[in-house]
């Protein structure tokens, strides 16, 4: 799905309100899921999901968890096969064996079929007619729960409530969120909570006496932003795309054309740089980051106790 962000989702106003009706929808089909019988597979399964829509640093987490578990199992990346998310997948490609099936029921049957322990999904929370051995809830620290209404008055895709079926949550970000800890463990006392930021680990390509140009089309931009500004990026001008927007070629050529006028350089994030297509890479640069997760070694024994 291709959108930005409305500021609505925040917090609580008179768009939000306006529109809660139509949450009711949202509501409705998600009971309608926890209908479905639950299926179990014979291969082992970690569910990275979340409820906010975008923007909660899943697939990072999912790369990190397998290379925490590579060595102990033959893993696999599974990738509900969406047309506007070969950005993610071709970074999960670029890190490991990836299944993308257009379901998922179909992408673990083959993961078992080729002898694949372990598949890690990127996405699939909501899909409730799978027993998953895992789930994981992904928040981002700056957004939590948003205004707390489902899709489209708020930025959920289920009630907060599911959050008692969940086994961990994970909270990346530099901030400190003790509300939405609380919020959690209120819901699901079981609950175990880790945190980890994102860490540049290809700084020292970069000039950092230059000035750049910066454009992502990601689910928080604004993250991204931040971290180059702690970073001692000179941000001269920045452009913020659609969630998972390819650019046409004639756009980044133009984009291109704008950076060189200015004497601007051009950096963006690893998904948008996977996205553009390989002749079109030349002369822009991505910051390359590294989900760095607090108790790591406690997150991975955890992992390995519920397999």
């Amino acid at each position: 799905m291709k959108f930005v962000k409305p500021l609505f989702w925040n917090s609580k106003n008179l768009i939000s309100i306006i529109l809660f009706p139509l949450s009711l929808i949202t509501l409705i089909i998600n009971e309608l899921k926890e209908l479905n019988s639950k299926k179990k597979f014979l291969i082992k399964t970690i569910c990275v999901g979340n409820t906010y829509l975008g923007g909660t640093g899943k697939t990072s987490l999912a790369i990190e968890i397998q290379n925490l578990l590579k060595k102990k199992f033959k893993t696999v990346f599974i990738k509900k096969n969406y047309p506007d998310h070969l950005d993610e997948i071709n970074l999960l490609k670029s890190k490991g064996e990836v299944i993308f099936k257009n379901s998922r029921e179909e992408s673990l049957h083959l993961a078992s079929k080729n002898k694949f322990e372990l598949a890690i999904l990127d996405d699939g929370l909501q899909q409730k007619n799978i027993d998953y051995s895992v789930k994981i809830i992904c928040f981002n620290a700056d957004e939590g729960f948003g205004n707390e209404y489902l899709l489209p008055a708020g930025p959920l895709r289920e009630s907060i409530n599911q959050i008692k079926n969940y086994d961990i949550a994970f909270i990346n970000g530099e901030k400190k969120n003790k509300d939405l800890n609380l919020k959690l463990k209120s819901i699901n006392k079981n609950l175990q909570i880790f945190e980890g930021k994102y860490k540049p680990s290809n700084l020292k390509t970069f000039d950092l006496k230059k000035k750049y140009l910066m454009f992502c089309g990601i689910g928080n931009p604004h993250e991204f932003e931040k971290t180059l500004i702690k970073n001692k990026f000179l941000i001269k001008e920045k452009i913020i795309y659609a969630d998972h927007y390819k650019i046409p070629n004639k756009i980044l050529n133009q984009l291109k054309l704008k950076a060189k006028k200015k004497n601007l350089s051009l950096v963006t994030t690893e998904k948008d740089f996977f996205r553009l297509d390989k002749s079109q890479r030349k002369n822009i640069k991505f910051l390359k980051t590294t989900l760095k997760i607090k108790d790591i070694n406690k997150f991975k024994k955890l992992l390995i106790s519920k397999l």
